[in-house]
């Protein structure tokens, strides 16, 4: 059944992000007079097709989900002796060097607009996100040097004012994008206020060094590694399940789990992380229950996932942090998802950068599967998430497809570039061979890609 469910949520996703491309190439070639001659939702055998419009263009589904295209009338590609005097005005080549500009850039301008709109309608809607309140800071790591403890809000990082928790990790892989040796981190002592607004004055600002991670700890939790996590709820068990470890060892609903072989449990995440640890090993359980002290014995129970050995106690314990819900009026809601799309844009681009010059691993290249795991997590997870995983997608397919690669819509705008510093177009025969470069690249890219992907989600 998640099987079934990651399928149709990863096909749904990438079926609107490939129209929307499309559509950017076809409205605009529209807009320009040129004659569409195809508009097919997937690549190879076209499966059905029905051609309809002014201009009689074939509409297709074509075998292979995988990507998109619409063709235009082309005398590289078409015979054109068939075609009317009027028609052959309206080629594509024919054209001036703009109106194809416009027509090959429409198409990750689209995924950007997109992005834009999805994202000015959630803000409008109102998305749920963690208020930055801090759990309990490890000792030892940079947070903790910094004099963070935890309890603390979190209001500004760098400047920048700090609303939630999301920006905080944002505002994070930003700095650490950059290689900032510190970051300023401006706090408050007190609890966020009930409709999640905290004081925009921080009580003190605190300079946390970033030398306990690396760029390469990007995919990673660097913001764990760096002593910084949301605040989670008490360590309280909650419905067990009957027959179950936890029931078992007489642990009852609204126990509060204080320590477990002696050591203080925090909260709810690090109850749950102990028990993960520890299957099939036997732990003392101090508790408080009704404020009377009692101590209990528990061995996990032994589960397997991903070819893993983990401990569950057969009862539920909310890890849930407290929330706050953004929304704003529809001008600055637009004007946040701009925001919000031109900087994960930028963080996308600053990653390839980092990349093509060796300072961040090719094991941070996800593919189609892990593409399809991540849509099929966000789906089960609810609607705003799964439209946020559309939103991403939508962002990283425009900045992929500007790329200077050959084939790639960005390859092609770097010729046309070419011809309008020189007065020239780029001749068959560098077409050719950069083609060829191009399916090479993409080839290369797709390989390193899918075998990330094997390697993340099953080993």
């Amino acid at each position: 059944m998640i099987f079934i469910q990651t399928l149709l949520a990863f096909i749904f996703a990438l079926s609107v992000l490939i129209v929307f491309h499309e559509l950017g190439h076809y409205w605009m070639a529209r807009l320009c007079n040129v004659k569409v001659l195809r508009f097919s939702l997937g690549m190879g055998k076209i499966l059905y097709s029905r051609k309809f419009g002014p201009d009689q263009t074939e509409w297709a589904l074509s075998a292979l989900p995988l990507g998109g295209y619409v063709k235009l009338l082309d005398a590289r590609a078409d015979d054109l002796s068939q075609v009317s005097p009027e028609d052959r005005k309206r080629e594509f080549t024919s054209q001036n060097v703009w109106r194809r500009i416009a027509i090959v850039a429409a198409g990750p301008l689209a995924n950007f607009v997109l992005a834009i709109v999805v994202l000015t309608g959630l803000y409008i809607y109102g998305m749920p996100e963690p208020i930055a309140k801090l759990r309990e800071v490890p000792v030892n790591t940079a947070a903790w040097q910094a004099g963070l403890r935890g309890g603390e809000t979190v209001v500004n990082i760098d400047g920048m004012p700090i609303h939630n928790w999301q920006q905080v990790r944002w505002k994070m892989t930003e700095m650490l994008m950059e290689a900032r040796p510190a970051v300023s981190v401006g706090v408050v002592s007190h609890s966020a206020a009930s409709d999640g607004e905290s004081p925009r004055v921080p009580e003190k600002t605190v300079v946390m060094p970033m030398n306990q991670v690396s760029i390469e700890d990007v995919d990673k939790d660097f913001i764990g590694k760096l002593g910084l996590g949301v605040e989670r709820p008490p360590a309280i068990i909650g419905r067990t399940v009957d027959g179950g470890v936890a029931a078992q060892a007489g642990l009852k609903e609204g126990d509060r789990v204080l320590k477990i072989d002696g050591e203080p449990v925090t909260d709810s995440l690090a109850l749950v992380m102990a028990i993960r640890s520890s299957p099939g090993k036997p732990l003392t359980l101090d508790i408080l229950r009704n404020n009377e002290p009692v101590t209990l014995s528990l061995t996990p129970a032994v589960k397997t996932e991903k070819d893993q050995l983990i401990g569950k106690m057969d009862a539920s314990i909310s890890v849930m942090p407290a929330m706050t819900v953004l929304r704003y009026s529809v001008p600055v809601a637009l004007m946040e998802g701009i925001s919000k799309t031109w900087e994960t844009s930028c963080i996308t681009v600053k990653m390839i950068g980092k990349m093509l010059v060796g300072d961040v691993s090719l094991k941070n290249i996800t593919g189609p599967i892990a593409i399809a795991d991540y849509a099929g997590q966000t789906a089960r997870a609810g609607l705003i998430r799964y439209l946020h995983f559309i939103v991403f997608i939508s962002i990283s397919i425009g900045v992929m497809n500007l790329l200077p690669i050959p084939v790639l819509d960005g390859g092609l705008l770097l010729y046309y570039a070419v011809e309008v510093v020189t007065g020239g177009s780029i001749s068959d025969r560098i077409a050719g061979i950069g083609y060829k470069i191009g399916v090479g690249i993409l080839g290369l890219l797709l390989l390193v890609a899918v075998f990330n992907d094997v390697i993340r989600i099953f080993f």
